[in-house]
């Protein structure tokens, strides 16, 4: 149990009488810090500075595999099945969101345009992350994408 303090909350100049103001304080601010280590801990496993390609075969005709391409900050390039998009992934705990820009306007077939669709509302839709077996599963949208860590 932790008693109050008898000596009042003000910075004493002599004597021992800002200890307990000072014992405050710096174990407010070790709670601050403990709570920003815990949410870095959980965030841990998230990886960021990897490049990640979905987990998929190509399309009829094509050799291209979505990739998403994470920087340390969060700032993501993500090639999909014909156009690409810059987004940013704010990440905490176990929940993302995903925040896409402008895509590139590239030509290709209706079919790859389809498939650009389908992954970009399954990101901007995604909630949560996890990593299973090197990849990175992305949640809670329309589908559920896989993202394979790439090892050299």
């Amino acid at each position: 149990m932790i008693r109050p303090c008898a000596v009042p909350l003000r910075l004493a100049t002599g004597g021992g009488r800002g200890a307990c103001a000072l014992a405050l304080v710096l174990a407010a601010s070790l709670g601050l810090a403990a709570g920003g280590v815990r949410q870095a801990v959980a965030q841990d496993g998230f990886p960021y500075g990897q490049e990640l390609r979905m987990d998929a075969e190509p399309m009829k005709g094509s050799k291209k595999i979505p990739v998403l391409d994470i920087a340390d900050t969060g700032l993501a390039d993500i090639e999909l099945w014909c156009n690409a998009v810059k987004a940013r992934l704010v990440v905490a705990a176990d929940t993302i969101t995903v925040l896409t820009g402008p895509r590139t306007d590239r030509s290709c077939p209706p079919e790859r345009a389809r498939g650009d669709e389908e992954v970009l509302a399954a990101l901007n839709q995604a909630t949560h992350w996890k990593v299973v077996d090197d990849a990175l599963v992305l949640s809670g949208g329309p589908a559920t994408l896989r993202f394979r860590m790439q090892r050299n």
